[in-house]
């Protein structure tokens, strides 16, 4: 029988975001699971919305498993996290001497040694079996992917909706494509586009996302797929890819051509839609009907931002609004002084802004109403069934106000309604939900909202990609739909 050697280790590296990634971030269980190993990783990963539960469930091969790790998207991937993960993940390999290997990866991993951490990753595994080995990888759909990487891969599954509702999926397709490879010779194609495209309007929800990945099937390949890239990774390998394979080499380079042509034709359709912190409050207090939801993009935790700036709140606080939730900000100290002054004590807390470049503390007295653990299961469609542990949260209702924040003790972006629930909340019995999230929130709460609304707050995740202060990019890859390319003075003499 065929023998697999599985392994994942998954990572979206923010390189404007103001911390490291370090290894106990990955040994912690946040929203994702904690670092699993060998005989271990099966058992913990069945049923779940991964792509390595994918994988496991469809591989009708003989599975080796070495080990997963992932950990919140944030800064740079410590140096020692990256070589003791890999290193382990080469010496796995190396002892189980596979016929395959399946790798579940993220394709944004970024070091400050290994800028292309995941073709880095393949290319000390070639080292250790050799040039033709199968590898088969799953990737999130915000890799940024270099040739490099496409020529040590076999063969690669990526994902095709954002909300990533369909991530075991992918994994159950990369099975699928190392089948494909292992029963005979694959033909591939790699295409690169030209311009970067905000997270904000890359939700496969809307036009023209929907259309693009729509006719991925439809492709005269077995498999054909795009990764939209992470726009906040200052790295030359900056942006859309694509990803064909066929029979023939004729197959591949016609259904690659054909993606990247639809991609081209498609540039202005691209809308990012985002408001001011204000405009966006003020437009939420004017819908009458059923909760509006207000996504605090630029501070997604999702996407490496810090979770804690307070800008969207001061908003709320300025306009008066009588009813309204947010949840997570990231907050240890306060969600401490909560725990230990109890249910329905009145304190003053400083929130947030532990970064101020982005913002600054806010004082406010406040009321605690309700304490947790932080300890719960996922119900919404992309988590729905993991566990999640964030340590202590709290529920607090500014005093004198129809305000109530949701601190927490670890980074984690508010894509499932569990995060309100947490601590008793209910949102759709409120005017005004605030997420700290980017579009993974509106696959659970798209069901109860009247309308969602972008606010562009600062913060570490920058969605108006001309402005960001880019120096190893591409210098003719345009910074947005029909937007510039790299500007002179954002680059290093060198």
């Amino acid at each position: 029988m065929t023998r697999v050697a599985v392994a994942g280790f998954q990572h979206e590296t923010n390189t404007f975001a103001p911390y490291p990634t370090t290894f106990d971030d990955f040994e912690r269980r946040g929203t994702w699971p904690e670092l699993t190993r060998g005989a271990d990783v099966p058992n913990r990963f069945h049923g779940l919305n991964i792509p390595l539960s994918g994988f496991l469930a469809e591989c009708q091969h003989e599975i080796v498993p070495i080990l997963w790790a992932g950990a919140e998207p944030g800064g740079y991937v410590d140096e020692d996290a990256f070589e003791t993960i890999v290193g382990d993940i080469v010496s796995g390999v190396q002892t189980a001497a596979p016929d395959a290997i399946y790798l579940d990866l993220h394709g944004a991993m970024v070091t400050r040694k290994h800028p292309d951490a995941e073709a880095e990753i393949l290319r000390r595994l070639r080292e250790v079996v050799g040039p033709d080995l199968p590898i088969a990888v799953s990737l999130d759909l915000h890799g940024n992917l270099s040739q490099a990487f496409f020529e040590r891969a076999t063969v690669v599954s990526v994902y095709r909706t954002y909300p990533h509702t369909d991530m075991a999926e992918t994994g159950a397709r990369a099975a699928r494509l190392l089948d494909a490879a292992l029963s005979g010779p694959v033909a591939k194609a790699f295409r690169r586009g030209d311009y970067l495209i905000p997270i904000t309007a890359q939700a496969t929800g809307n036009s023209p996302s929907r259309e693009l990945y729509g006719a991925l099937a439809g492709r005269d390949a077995f498999s054909v797929d795009l990764a939209l890239g992470f726009p906040p990774a200052d790295i030359p390998e900056l942006g859309p890819t694509i990803f064909a394979y066929a029979r023939t080499q004729d197959l591949a380079d016609r259904a690659a051509d054909e993606t990247a042509q639809h991609l081209e034709r498609v540039e202005d359709q691209f809308d990012d839609r985002l408001l001011s912190a204000d405009a966006a409050v003020a437009r939420a207090m004017a819908t009458d009907a059923g909760p509006v939801v207000i996504a605090d993009v630029q501070d997604n935790p999702g996407a490496g931002g810090t979770s804690d700036t307070t800008g969207l709140l001061r908003a709320l606080m300025a306009a008066d609004v009588p009813d309204a939730i947010l949840s997570m900000l990231h907050d240890p100290q306060t969600a401490a002084e909560a725990h230990a002054a109890g249910v329905g004590a009145e304190i003053t807390v400083h929130l947030g802004g532990t970064f101020t470049q982005y913002s600054e503390p806010l004082q406010v007295p406040v009321i605690v109403e309700r304490v947790s653990d932080g300890r719960f299961r996922f119900t919404g469609p992309m988590f729905g069934g993991s566990d999640a542990d964030l340590g202590p949260v709290a529920r607090l209702r500014l005093r004198d106000s129809g305000i109530t924040v949701v601190v927490g003790s670890q980074r984690a972006q508010n894509a499932d309604q569990e995060m309100f629930r947490v601590v008793g909340i209910e949102p759709r019995d409120h005017a005004i939900v605030c997420v700290k999230s980017a579009v993974h929130f509106m696959a659970d709460y798209g069901r109860i909202a009247s309308e969602i609304l972008f606010a562009e707050v600062r913060g570490a995740n920058p969605c108006n990609l001309a402005s960001i202060p880019y120096e190893f990019i591409d210098r003719t890859l345009r910074l947005g739909p029909n937007g510039p390319v790299p500007a002179s003075r954002f680059f290093r003499e060198r």
